[in-house]
């Protein structure tokens, strides 16, 4: 009899890969994404002011710039998901849209992908790409204010880890994953190619005492079990320690749709947004 092997925790591979294959979990991912796409064309032909600003040589080193046309307005940095591994910045650009029509500027960096690159670099990347805005913005008019980091899935990731940067002002972290151990042990490793010491490093849920500025949380009703787990457990961690947190579940939504919600600024993801905001004060 074969034994029942456990991949993590109580999960069997399959279990685990199951987990957190959000694409397979909601049909409609891939017409939503192409949605998306296609909208961000009007809105990077519209309210771009820079497109393709490098900072670094890479080919993904670089950042779109999208202006509300305001003096000293705060700026959104919203990073993309795809699992560190896929997607890129043009895909999203209509996620702006939410954010511009409230008073915001918003910049959307690239970066390089696993495997080519490791997540330690990623995160190094999306640095370099923040320290570049507060030099480089205020002679475009834009970063001189609140700086807002953002993103979604690999994004939210990414999000509460840079909300560590003196740059940055707090994170709006959507659907993110803040404990990548699970992620070591599933399907994502064989690009990741994760240690368990990069694991634990670039784990928002094991940096809770650095991340000090204020972090709103949220995530789908309908999202994948574990993903909502990650997300309460983080909730859970910074109460727990007295960081500042805010969020919680948007009911109805899933992976992907909580995801379109940033591009209408009637939703409540944008609601959370302005609240995180309206907390900064002046």
């Amino acid at each position: 009899m074969t034994p029942d092997v456990r991949a993590w925790r109580h999960f069997s591979q399959s279990e685990l890969d199951a987990a957190y294959n959000n694409m397979a979990a909601v049909a409609r991912s891939g017409e939503i994404l192409n949605s998306l796409t296609a909208r961000s064309i009007k809105t990077r032909e519209r309210t771009a002011i820079a497109l393709d600003l490098a900072y670094g040589p890479g080919a993904r080193q670089t950042i779109d710039i999208f202006a509300c046309g305001h003096p000293h307005a705060p700026m959104l940095v919203f990073l993309h998901g795809g699992y560190w591994q896929r997607n890129a910045k043009e895909m999203f650009s209509v996620l702006a849209e939410g954010p511009l029509a409230h008073g915001f500027d918003v910049a959307m960096p690239g970066y390089t992908l696993a495997p080519e690159a490791s997540l330690t670099r990623i995160v190094e990347e999306c640095e370099t790409a923040i320290r570049l805005l507060r030099v480089v913005g205020p002679s475009m008019g834009v970063a001189e204010s609140r700086l807002i980091i953002s993103g979604w899935s690999a994004g939210g990731h990414l999000a509460a880890r840079l909300s560590e940067m003196p740059e940055v002002d707090a994170a709006l972290a959507i659907s993110g994953i803040f404990d990548l151990e699970p992620i070591r042990h599933s399907y994502l490793q064989e690009a990741l190619r994760l240690s368990s010491e990069e694991a634990h490093f670039q784990s928002p849920q094991h940096r809770v005492a650095q991340a000090t500025k204020p972090v709103s949380v949220i995530w789908g009703g309908a999202e994948l079990p574990e993903l909502q787990r990650q997300s309460r457990d983080y909730i859970a961690a910074r109460v727990a320690t007295g960081k500042p947190v805010s969020g919680g579940a948007i009911e109805g939504e899933d992976h992907f749709t909580i995801l379109a919600q940033l591009a209408d600024p009637t939703s409540q993801v944008t609601g959370h947004l302005l609240a995180l905001d309206s907390g900064l004060g002046d």
